[in-house]
This record gives C-alpha cells, structure tokens and sequence, in this order.
C-alpha cells in the first residue's frame, strides 16, 4: 500500500474540522495516515521542524518525500473515492502556483478564521 501521512496542527479548529472529513472519507480505503505535530512531544517524529509543520500543510509520500501548499492539498484529496485526478491539479505548474496564490492569501487570514471557527464551536 502507498499510504501517505498528512501533519497537521490538532490544535487548529479549522485543521481539526477538514482532518476529521478526510478521515471520514478515507476511512475504507486507509491510504492516509494522520500525524498531529501540535504537542510539544511530537517535535521528536517532525522531518522537518515542527514550526514549519505547523506553518504550512505538509504531506509525507510513502517513499520519504515531503511536499507541502497545493501539492500536499492535492496529494492528500487524491487518496480519497472519486478524487484521484485532483493530484495533477498540484502537479501541473500552472494550476500549482495559482492554488499556492490562493493557500497563501488563506494563510493570511488564517489566524482570524481559527479565532471565528473557536467562537462557533463554543
């Protein structure tokens, strides 16, 4: 099996909410493994600093390779039922720097979004 491992930041309303929706559709097929690098103790299994993991979406491929932004989004969506073709979107230039454009400006605001995500939730 070619399963991959999604990092995300459990302590992320927003992360969590889209975590849980890929292990719900991943569920059957068991091709993502998840890894929350939020607690201090998961610096210890990070490839790579655990800020920078905390920073951007990342996806580990099952040969070792760390890809993050569009390419992970994609990599991650391709493992799902019916989603497979999304991998070339992150895969073809052009399609991967405009949807890195857009996960940048999302960045952005993330901070204010987490804040607006934690209000509803409450």
């Amino acid at each position: 099996m070619n399963q991959i491992t999604v990092f995300y930041d459990g302590a992320c309303p927003l992360c969590v909410r889209e975590i849980a929706l890929l292990k719900k559709l991943d569920k059957a097929r068991n091709r993502i493994k998840f890894a929350d690098v939020s607690p201090p103790e998961a610096a210890e299994f990070c490839p790579i600093p655990q800020k920078q993991l905390l920073a951007r979406f990342h996806v580990q491929t099952h040969d070792g390779k760390l890809v993050d932004g569009a390419e992970a989004f994609t990599l991650a969506y391709a493992q799902l039922p019916f989603l497979g073709w999304s991998r070339h979107l992150g895969q073809f230039p052009p399609s991967r720097a405009l949807l890195n454009v857009i996960y940048a400006g999302f960045l952005k605001i993330r901070p204010y979004a987490q804040k607006m995500a934690i209000k509803v939730t409450r």
